[in-house]
């Protein structure tokens, strides 16, 4: 038994009325302990639900990412016209709407902003469909490759992504704990503005209950950081909603966000979200709309992937982001984009398993 990490679980799980909250310090000394498994299982488990209970400070993330950053993968920085932009979605998936960030994350690579995903494989509390397993439904699989694979394919295709069970092993080892507590610890909070990346980036997060976003910025307001994108996105990812208003805050972290509310019913795109009902129909939607089929998926599409070309510099506004995400999907850009994508991840994994 560890008993720093008792003397620290003590700190914060002594009830209502007296228990604390922990420094920047001994957040990141409690989060490597867990992650490097010097804590004991009964140890861990408990730590992470009394901090789901409590709730973690700003200090206490700014903490856990630091031993993120420590123990865990970084990217260099690559050659490339426009910041990396570092997507943050749920690593237990999407249950209820189809994801739009496949086809997002083509457009933007295919323009020539880079895209940086991490996830892992289906995992709880939802157990719904994870990034990895989206790009595998179209032919991209990123489950064999090395971290400097990985780098590679970032560099001369704009687009990655860091799989939990291959380049953080460590984190991958407290995935079990979610489920046996029922509960999403708050390392999930962590891993929505982890940034993977040592280049300029645009950290873009999605999150669901406002005080959890006030927490992303009060976090990375202590660590740094170029940019920030927080979006209350679709099941707490960074897809805009089509049937209500999008809300998202963008900025520095350490100055006031600037806040716009998107309303699709200005553009001509408001309507029901996209079910999402089986991985093989997920698929056929999304191939159907690279290959410049028009409809609902399509203009959802449309709205995510304009907003961050406007966000990525690309456009003078959403409308114009908007137009240009079109003539990406319609003239057979993105399309293109996937099977370069294809290409390289294949080429990669050869040299692997060589």
């Amino acid at each position: 038994m560890s008993q720093i990490f008792r003397d620290l679980l003590r700190k914060i799980g002594s009830g209502e009325h007296t228990s604390q909250s922990l420094s920047r310090e001994e957040a990141r000394l409690a989060t490597e302990l867990m992650l490097r498994q010097e804590a004991t299982p009964a140890q861990i488990g408990a730590f992470l639900i009394a901090h789901r209970i409590k709730r973690p400070t700003p200090a206490e993330l700014a903490g856990m990412l630091d031993a993120y950053d420590a123990l865990g993968p970084a990217l260099p920085p690559i050659a490339a016209p426009y910041p990396v932009m570092v997507f943050g979605v749920p690593y237990d998936g999407r249950s209820r709407t189809a994801p739009l960030s496949p086809v997002t994350s083509l457009i933007l690579s295919a323009a020539g902003c880079p895209v940086l995903l991490h996830g892992g494989r289906q995992m709880p509390t939802k157990y719904g469909v994870p990034l990895v397993a989206l790009w595998q439904a179209l032919g991209v699989d990123w489950t064999g490759l090395t971290l400097p694979q990985v780098q590679q394919v970032l560099a001369q295709a704009h687009l990655a992504l860091l799989y939990l069970p291959l380049h953080f092993p460590l984190a991958e080892g407290l995935v079990a704990y979610r489920d046996e507590i029922g509960k999403r610890p708050p390392l999930a909070t962590v891993e929505l503005i982890w940034c993977p990346y040592r280049g300029a980036a645009t950290m873009v997060a999605g999150f669901v209950h406002p005080p959890t976003e006030a927490r992303f910025w009060e976090a990375l307001a202590l660590r740094g950081g170029e940019r920030l994108i927080t979006v209350k996105g679709l099941e707490g990812s960074c897809d805009l909603p089509r049937h209500r208003t999008g809300i998202v805050g963008i900025g520095r972290p350490g100055t006031e966000p600037e806040r716009h509310l998107l309303h699709p019913r200005e553009y001509g795109i408001a309507g029901p979200e996209i079910p999402y009902h089986t991985l093989a129909e997920w698929t056929a939607q999304t191939e159907a709309v690279l290959q410049g089929q028009t409809g609902e998926m399509a203009q959802a599409c449309q709205w995510n992937a304009g907003f961050y070309l406007w966000q990525a510099g690309m456009s003078t506004s959403l409308g114009a982001g908007m137009a240009l995400a079109e003539t990406y999907l319609q003239e057979g850009q993105a399309a293109q984009q996937l099977e370069w994508l294809r290409q390289q991840v294949a080429q990669n994994s050869q040299i692997t398993s060589i």
